[in-house]
């Protein structure tokens, strides 16, 4: 648990020996530019055969999987006040390819994935899996959007699935979910507190009151 609570600032794009640097439960901010891209920029790219708007791997190598709030200014510019982070584990088929593709060494999004996509797709990728920190945080990592750079295939995708460029300043705060060895930061402590519940309910009787065809027993399930 060394790791816990830590602070780290990382520049984009990131490099190898940061990320090693990484333990699990960092707390991580980030400066630099950042990209959107999630199944709308995947499925154009890796299915449809589209080349991405921009040489991904000159200009940044963190992948952030979200819906951004965004507006347009009076002078045609774009305003991104809060960025809403989505759930990764829905776009694991992609990322294989993907990370061939654009060179992405971090991906930023909600939730995590296991332990064995962390292992199979993002080590040999070199690559980490940061998360969003609970709800409610869409605001608050809009503070550290200083500029949006550009808005990629807007017209066509809309706002939640265009790719857009960002540029931040002190972007989190993020959590270090995965690390290069492809351990998990929630499978480990789910692991931890599994272990616990056979001992917390230890010596107590069974409910007096229970649904029908509940139980307790990971071993029985009834099918209806």
């Amino acid at each position: 648990m060394s790791g816990m609570l830590k602070e780290v600032r990382l520049k984009t794009p990131v490099r190898d020996e940061d990320l090693r640097r990484l333990e699990l439960g960092n707390v991580v901010y980030l400066d630099g530019l950042i990209y959107t891209g999630r199944e709308g920029v995947y499925k154009r790219v890796l299915q449809e055969g589209m080349d991405p708007p921009e040489d991904l791997r000159a200009l940044t190598n963190v992948n952030f999987h979200c819906s951004p709030a965004a507006s347009v200014n009076a002078d045609g510019s774009f305003n991104v006040g809060a960025v809403t982070a989505t759930a990764s584990f829905r776009f694991s088929k992609w990322l294989p390819q993907w990370f061939e593709v654009s060179g992405a060494k971090v991906i930023i999004g909600k939730g995590g994935m296991s332990e064995a996509d962390y292992r199979s797709v993002f080590v040999p990728a070199r690559a980490v899996y940061l998360t969003t920190v609970g709800y409610g945080t869409g605001a608050l990592l809009g503070r550290g959007i200083r500029k949006v750079r550009a808005a990629h295939w807007l017209d066509d995708l809309g706002i939640a699935q265009a790719m857009w460029v960002l540029e931040v300043e002190k972007f989190g705060p993020l959590l270090v979910e995965s690390d290069l060895d492809g351990n998990s930061l929630f499978e480990r402590q789910n692991r931890i507190v599994n272990q616990g519940l056979a001992r917390l309910y230890e010596g107590l009787k069974p409910p007096s009151l229970s649904r029908y065809g509940e139980t307790d027993d990971r071993g029985e399930e009834l099918i209806g």
